[in-house]
């Protein structure tokens, strides 16, 4: 079965006949490394699903440095949920990290999907929930874990990256200096 499809039959049950109608309303990429698919000051217009390869989504603050919002890899959707859902430009680049394969969904034909098949608003509005879910606990994190536990829960949720991303993102996403990084990982490694 397409590795999508999987993913939304995770929440909801659709008919092969909704199946293909929702297959119809996307399109499939190949991206190199590299890519940037959106840019701050853009509105975003669509979402990204990884079917190969991975992604992340970044700002970059007045003293240009980035700030890693969210990876996403294979079985994951990433988007600027901000801007698509406001229809207002974002703050987020999404961008290739690793070579990718990324089916496409453009907010209008998502709107279309919703009317045509009511289950893939439920789909979607589960996946809303779940991003708010997560995004508050890693703001919980932030606020009281220290650098060291947030990089093991890092490592709990993002296995498959640790080794794939490069170090500095990693830094990035955990709100620190890739310098402060490198000796903290060192020293876990360690014990």
């Amino acid at each position: 079965m397409n590795s999508i499809l999987e993913n939304i039959n995770k929440h909801v049950t659709l008919t092969p006949e909704e199946q293909e109608f929702f297959l119809s309303k996307t399109e499939t990429q190949q991206y190199k490394a590299k890519t940037v698919l959106l840019n701050a000051g853009e509105v975003c217009t669509q979402s990204y699903f990884v079917n190969s390869g991975i992604l992340r989504s970044f700002n970059i603050n007045d003293n240009i440095v980035e700030h890693v919002l969210s990876f996403a890899c294979s079985g994951w959707w990433i988007s600027d949920m901000y801007s698509l859902l406001s229809q207002k430009p974002g703050n987020l680049f999404i961008q290739v990290i690793e070579d990718a394969e990324v089916v496409i969904l453009s907010k209008e034909n998502q709107e279309i999907l919703y009317k045509e098949i009511p289950q893939l608003e439920r789909f979607f509005r589960i996946l809303t929930e779940n991003s708010l879910v997560a995004n508050q606990q890693r703001l919980m994190d932030n606020l009281s874990l220290t650098a060291e536990e947030r990089f093991e829960k890092f490592c709990k949720k993002y296995t498959n990256l640790i080794y794939s991303v490069p170090q500095k993102q990693i830094a990035s996403y955990l709100g620190v200096t890739p310098e402060f990084f490198s000796k903290m990982k060192s020293k876990m490694l360690r014990k």
